[in-house]
């Protein structure tokens, strides 16, 4: 349905230190959202499309088609060669890219400011005009094939995969982003063109610049060159149901990849902002709970950290480690006592020592065209709106030591565990050992300060 397209300007003071945010909005008339950050002490902007989709939405036989199709639209339209493409964009000293997700797909541009208009032809004319030449399509499959084969030759990017699979199996979001070989050699010109039409509708769609940007030019741009996408919206995927499991793969290798993980949360759930503190005291820096305890004062690891994966109906909480085989086990329970630890020992002190992480990290987004322009983009796609920066503020600060230690008891206590290992992994605890120990009365210490 068409509508009239509305506009919103939002001039958010930053409770984190930071007074600068000149974020506008437009819906067209086909629900494309075009969003705008303006910093007007640069010269230069960012600008994408962001699309509500991403891997976790194709069906089985259509794995990485999502990727492939982002690698595909930089190879060619009805009025530009590939090798044209890129001279484009390259002559004016800009720079034009894109990434797919579980979630999102966006392709981006880097421009000065007066190439606005050069970088808007050129998203416009690859989503929608892309010929999906058939030889260019065998080169690319052949270059996403040797991209799977790397990944799969890399030990720590193949435990992240059998993660995912093993935490939501049997399922779109449990599925590798880049397909199976299998799958990726199977696709031809009318399933791109087919998946385009049905996953690219403007309702979807976020057009997103941050920097040295007009609103109103770029909003007369997007209705001129964005008109073409479908204003029907597109049908959700599946919900996510969290299984857990254990993938062992033992390996030849000097060191043993190890991950575990939990039912985490998704983006709009209250508990949101609690988990990402939770995930950056235990192992978000080397003050972590993790780092400290496992790796300086025992030496039983070379790396280890912890992470919160959000999503919009579910999240996966994770901890890798990278050990030899020899301190396998020990490393293992000591990793099962700190979580265990963590649900009645974190302190004020450590919560707000990762705040100032957090608020670290924001500012540094907003100092960075490319980054600000995609948090209001993803922002925009999962909440329906840009949230304001005093609003996440405070959040954040409301979030308690208590807050913390009940998440904690809520994720790791009575949960099933997800585990996945690679390399010299024989004899490793296995997640029905690590189920079992998390029910054990942790081993208490006091409290990092």
């Amino acid at each position: 349905m068409w509508s009239k397209p509305t506009s919103k300007t939002t001039r958010a003071p930053l409770g984190l230190g930071y007074d600068c945010m000149d974020v506008k909005t437009t819906k067209l008339e086909n629900g494309l959202t075009v969003v705008t950050d303006r910093m007007p002490h640069l010269k230069s902007a960012a600008l994408g499309v962001w699309i509500r989709t991403g891997s976790r939405v194709e069906t089985p036989d259509q794995n990485g088609i999502t990727h492939l199709l982002e690698h595909m639209a930089f190879k060619g339209t009805k009025t530009r060669t590939a090798r044209g493409i890129a001279e484009e964009i390259e002559a004016v000293g800009g720079e034009l890219n894109a990434s797919t997700s579980i979630e999102h797909t966006n392709y981006y541009a880097r421009i000065l400011a007066e190439d606005m208009p050069l970088a808007v032809d050129l998203l416009a004319d690859i989503l929608q005009n892309s010929t999906f030449d058939p030889q260019e399509l065998l080169r690319e499959q052949h270059v996403i094939l040797q991209e799977i084969g790397a990944a799969n030759d890399t030990p720590e990017d193949q435990v992240f995969d059998l993660f995912q699979e093993a935490a939501w199996p049997d399922q779109a979001i449990g599925r590798p982003i880049l397909g199976t070989p299998e799958t990726v050699q199977k696709f031809d010109r009318d399933m791109l063109n087919n998946y385009l039409r049905a996953r690219y509708r403007g309702p979807d769609m976020v057009l997103s610049a941050a920097g040295a940007i007009d609103h109103d030019a770029l909003v007369a741009l997007a209705r001129e060159k964005f008109s073409g996408f479908d204003s029907a919206p597109v049908e959700r995927e599946s919900p996510a149901k969290y299984a857990g499991g254990e993938t062992l793969r033992t390996k030849d290798l000097m060191e043993a990849q190890v991950l575990i993980g939990f039912e985490g949360k998704p983006y709009k759930a209250d508990d949101y902002y609690a988990i990402q503190i939770l995930a950056s005291v235990l192992g978000g820096g080397m003050s972590s709970r993790l780092f400290q305890e496992i790796r300086e004062k025992h030496g039983l690891c070379y790396a280890i950290y912890s992470f919160h994966w959000a999503f919009s109906d579910t999240g996966l909480f994770g901890l890798h480690a990278a050990t030899s085989h020899d301190d396998l086990a020990a490393l293992m329970p000591m990793i099962a006592d700190e979580l265990m630890a963590a649900t009645q020992t974190i302190s004020e002190e450590e919560v707000a020592r990762s705040r100032a992480q957090i608020r670290a990290g924001l500012l540094m987004a907003l100092e960075s065209p490319a980054a600000r322009a995609g948090q209001i983009a993803r922002q925009i796609l999962v909440h329906g709106r840009v949230l304001d920066p005093d609003e996440i503020s405070a959040k954040i600060e409301a979030v308690t030591a208590a807050d913390i230690r009940r998440v904690a008891a809520d994720t790791f206590l009575g949960s099933v565990p997800t585990m996945t290992a690679i390399g010299p992994v024989d004899g490793i605890m296995t997640a029905e050992e690590l189920a079992a120990r998390l029910q054990q009365p942790p081993v208490l210490r006091a409290a990092s300060m």
